[in-house]
């Protein structure tokens, strides 16, 4: 038997309507005296049982659900039978193992990410209960997927929120240079050292419909990471691609995918701050057919949001300035704190501040393989905009 965690009222309400969390301000006497990632039994003020979760009272989400009944065994068949959920619903979608296999609250797995690479995997436990279960993760996913390699990406800043350390470890083969395959497309990734868990598989449909309207047409790609959106364009037929970040590393990466496609002649590699590359080219007069601007969060907190907002209507504004007559444009925030909407406003001002105008001609989320929980909105963080910008260049 579980300890009980006594939910108020106002939370019964919440969790009994289906929402996996549970807050501090939201439990009606006093804290178990228990540690981080603890397993408890939630009970409703009032009466009314809430299932199993884990409890942190270091965290302002003091308990996440886990499971509907109460006692449930969390162990490594608990985990298989999750994994294997996971598994069959990614494998009616996608034709080779590459893809996020799961994907936190959404797929029942509070605070887990697990993206797949063939027969490795990278994996981040967000939530002191996840940290606890590390051991049984790395046995479930052998034994579900069979693989050799698995990269504890375990340095997401979010992992402080929870009371736990930033680390990054391999087991198994230590293979974490690796190839992956995309609507065609091989990439080099780099699961140890590369950005968070070494790719972002949530941008793969928006790559392919930006790559839809390259064909013949110069592209610049700011913030391009490992070279997913230029190197789909140049394998579109793009004349020329454009390819900017502020890392080496990563643009090493998005050149060896580029000779690998055999694009690597139209292909343009330059370490540089965006914004300020941006700024200097529009300023000596150079215009792209297609402008692809998709940062890092800007909003990492909830108190970050003022300056986010700038921050994308500067970026909005500096990448209409660079796009050409009757141009595209595709915009993209992966802030769960930036609100679709507020996302839209300030994008669609940074157009007119720089004297377009512009029509959104799709707007959309992350892939098919990161669901949304129906009950935590903030489980679908990723928003992107493709705008065709009019003839006139202000």
């Amino acid at each position: 038997m579980y300890p009980v965690l006594m939910v108020s009222s106002r939370g019964a309400r919440r969790v009994a309507a289906g929402h996996p969390w549970v807050f501090q301000n939201e439990v009606h006497g006093p804290l178990p005296d228990l540690g981080p990632g603890a397993l408890v039994n939630l009970a409703f003020e009032g009466g009314g049982q809430g299932g199993t979760a884990m409890f942190n009272p270091r965290s302002m989400i003091v308990a996440r659900r886990l499971d509907v009944t109460r006692n449930a065994i969390i162990d490594l068949e608990w985990l298989t039978r999750r994994f294997t959920r996971c598994l069959h619903m990614r494998e009616a979608w996608f034709a080779t193992p590459h893809y996020r296999l799961a994907h936190g609250e959404a797929d029942g797995l509070p605070g887990l990410v697990v993206d797949r690479f063939g027969d490795a995997v990278t994996v981040q436990c967000n939530t002191a209960g996840m940290d606890r279960l590390a051991p049984d993760i790395a046995a479930a996913l052998r034994g579900t997927l069979g693989v050799r390699t698995i990269v504890f990406r375990n340095d997401s800043p979010v992992r402080r929120l929870e009371g736990l350390d930033l680390h990054v470890r391999v087991e198994g083969e230590p293979a974490t240079r690796l190839v992956l395959q995309e609507h065609g497309a091989s990439f080099e990734v780099d699961l140890f050292d590369g950005q968070k868990t070494g790719w972002f598989y949530d941008q793969r449909a928006n790559r392919v419909l930006v790559a839809k309207v390259a064909a013949g047409k110069s592209v610049a790609d700011f913030y391009t990471y490992a070279g997913g959106f230029a190197v789909q364009a140049a394998r579109a037929g793009a004349s020329s691609v454009l390819a900017v970040d502020r890392s080496e590393h990563s643009l090493s990466l998005a050149r060896q995918s580029a000779v690998r496609n055999q694009v690597e002649q139209r292909c343009e590699f330059v370490q540089a701050d965006a914004i300020e590359e941006m700024g200097r080219r529009a300023s000596s007069g150079q215009r792209f057919d297609v402008v692809i601007a998709d940062p890092p969060a800007f909003a990492k907190q909830k108190k970050d949001i003022t300056q986010a907002a700038a921050a994308y209507r500067r970026m909005a504004r500096s990448a209409a300035t660079l796009t050409a007559p009757a141009g595209w444009l595709f915009t993209a925030s992966c802030s769960h704190h930036m609100s679709a909407d507020m996302f839209w406003h300030e994008v669609s001002t940074g157009i007119h501040q720089a004297g377009r105008s512009a029509r959104a001609v799709w707007s959309g989320g992350a892939d098919i393989d990161h669901p949304t929980h129906p009950f935590l909105p903030e489980s679908s963080y990723l928003k992107g905009i493709l705008w065709a910008l009019d003839d006139s260049v202000g």
